[in-house]
């Protein structure tokens, strides 16, 4: 099995980042839902490890936001980025499921990343249609480049 070191390659920020989103994504804290006062109580009382992501939940959810415009302008782009980085499949899985090859699966993926990066780059710069009028309700808005750098490592 591969180990995925994404830090040493070109767009090895934004794959992180996508790794990131993908644990944040299956630890479930991005679905909003209802908790019971009972059910908080019995899951405050019980001891679990805590979970540290590298990402916030507002940029989790850009993230999230620009891979649902990339899935709905490529289809087969987005889904391979989200069973990748999303569901965590491997490359080979990923291409069985799309009956392609595990390297066509991967050039997929790189270019989904490369769509996604380029939707963070023009919210960092400041401005994107899914903010409609005022473009600094946006999270990367306003951060400076340190703060983007620590965001999206």
């Amino acid at each position: 099995m591969m180990i995925r070191k994404p830090a040493l390659h070109p767009l090895g920020d934004t794959e992180y980042l996508l790794e990131q989103w993908g644990w944040w994504r299956m630890d479930g804290r991005g679905i909003p839902s209802y908790a019971s006062p009972m059910l908080a109580l019995m899951r405050d009382a019980m001891p679990s490890p805590a979970k540290s992501y590298c990402i916030t939940d507002e940029l989790a959810c850009v993230v999230d936001a620009a891979l649902a415009r990339l899935c709905k302008r490529d289809q087969q782009m987005g889904d391979i980025v989200w069973l990748y980085f999303g569901a965590k499949w491997s490359a080979v899985r990923v291409g069985r499921y799309h009956h392609v090859s595990e390297g066509k699966a991967r050039e997929l993926m790189k270019a989904g990343v490369a769509w996604i990066d380029c939707v963070l780059e023009g919210i960092k710069d400041g401005g994107w249609a899914g903010y409609p009028g005022n473009y600094s309700d946006s999270p990367l808005c306003g951060l400076s480049k340190s703060q983007l750098e620590i965001a999206r490592t």
